[in-house]
């Protein structure tokens, strides 16, 4: 008997007023496979993560997350999730020591000192353990983000643009980490990127989304061959643009 996926998202929709920001898409995402959810800005991709973490209540629709019903049952799967963004700041005065800290006695992590220093050996983000967060430059942001992302080993990874601000073979190491991480636990990871080499390198699964609505899916091969392009990139381009697959543009 086939495992359920451990994201079932059933015809989900988010209106403010007349806006539809999220309107009636379904998708499954299978454990232990990497989807990224695609599209331009306004797409509907940060009111599709913030319903999947409880943060919003959607307008209608269903999402079971890990066999629960999420928002009713949220509090029941938050512990084995968590989240990365480069946009979501943690206290600016704590030191990166003290926020780790707190969010992972938050988390109910056992044995902290030692969760934090290999994170901190993992991620490269020791050396600056002590300095206050605020004062770090939007790369160091984005790796400390990911750690906090790490402390209680989640078994479901959501993540806004995790290599955003990294230099090349920062970015690299920290795609590497993340393929290990998977690897080792099983864990399955949802990201949201506008770096579609990315997509191709990590991706099991896009679903891509213009104006609320599912326009595509599938493996990024699949995708790349359906729309007759080279790579992600030329693919994106086009749904952006609303070109159907297949369709010459002169």
């Amino acid at each position: 008997m086939a495992e359920p996926p451990v994201i079932q998202v059933e015809n989900l929709r988010k209106y403010y007023g007349s806006v539809r920001a999220v309107d009636g898409i379904s998708f499954d995402i299978a454990r232990g496979t990497t989807c990224a959810l695609l599209g331009g800005n306004g797409a509907g991709k940060t009111t599709t993560i913030a319903m999947l973490l409880g943060l919003l209540l959607p307008s209608s629709g269903r999402i079971h997350i890990l066999g629960e019903e999420v928002p009713r049952h949220h509090h029941r799967v938050l512990p084995r999730m968590n989240f990365s963004s480069p946009y979501v700041d943690l206290p600016q005065r704590l030191t990166v020591a003290e926020n780790l800290t707190v969010y992972a006695r938050l988390y109910g992590v056992p044995r902290v000192r030692e969760r934090l220093a290999a994170l901190g050996r993992d991620l490269d983000i020791y050396a600056f353990f002590q300095r206050p967060y605020g004062s770090l430059s939007a790369g160091q942001k984005t790796r400390v983000a990911l750690a906090k992302a790490l402390l209680n080993e989640p078994e479901i990874l959501l993540l806004d643009e995790p290599t955003a601000s990294l230099d090349p073979d920062t970015a690299d190491r920290m795609r590497g980490i993340l393929t290990d991480y998977q690897r080792r636990g099983g864990a399955t990871l949802l990201l949201a990127s506008h770096n579609m080499s990315e997509v191709e390198r990590l991706c099991d699964q896009v679903i891509m989304l213009r104006t609320g609505c599912i326009v595509a899916s599938g493996a990024p091969r699949e995708l790349i061959r359906r729309y007759g392009r080279k790579d992600m990139e030329e693919v994106f381009l086009d749904i952006a643009r609303g070109i159907q697959s297949g369709e010459v543009i002169e």
